[in-house]
């Protein structure tokens, strides 16, 4: 995992060998980030990862200045490397990481959120709840974005709020505007 902007650019983490998170790649990351970079401005923003799996795009978002970030991961070894990795930095506030089933987090959220970003295992049974659960609870707030990182086989252009499509590669975001 690698840190591509910001104040940690360029720091790499290696995540230990038994871990099962698909972490996005930096080619992606990088083109959404880029896009991203456009549309919001990180000092005032506030951030949900859910699903977080190595915390990359927590560790980026605060890198690049977001005053709030809550990290999302329910595996207890891929909670430990966040962890881990945030000591190393030794980020002291601005980031939330928390153990939890992310359907939970979703059914009793009452914050609203800037940006959602929730990158799913690909073979996760109740995979299209996890947009239809943030787009009905109304956790994007005005002007806010959520980016949904899935298999090329799923489509979500019908569902409210539905912005764009982009891929790079095998990685495939679909991106909600409020």
């Amino acid at each position: 995992m690698r840190i591509i902007s910001g104040k940690y650019k360029g720091r790499r983490f290696e995540p230990p060998k038994n871990f099962k998170a698909r972490p996005t790649t930096d080619m992606a990351k990088e083109s959404l980030f880029n896009v991203l970079n456009n549309l919001i401005d990180w000092e005032e923003t506030t951030a949900l990862d859910l699903f977080a799996g190595t915390g990359g795009i927590s560790f980026e978002l605060i890198s690049r200045g977001c005053p709030q970030v809550t990290c999302i991961e329910k595996n207890p070894i891929h909670y430990a490397f966040i962890e881990k990795v945030r000591n190393q930095l030794n980020i002291q506030s601005g980031l939330q990481v928390l153990k939890l089933d992310v359907f939970s987090y979703l059914n009793h959220c009452s914050e609203k959120y800037d940006l959602i970003f929730a990158d799913p295992p690909y073979d996760l049974k109740n995979f299209m709840e996890v947009p239809e659960l943030i787009l009905e609870n109304n956790l994007i707030k005005e002007g806010g974005i959520f980016i949904l990182e899935h298999p090329k086989d799923y489509d979500f252009t019908n569902l409210p709020l539905f912005f764009e499509r982009r891929h790079y590669g095998s990685v495939n975001f679909s991106i909600f505007r409020k």
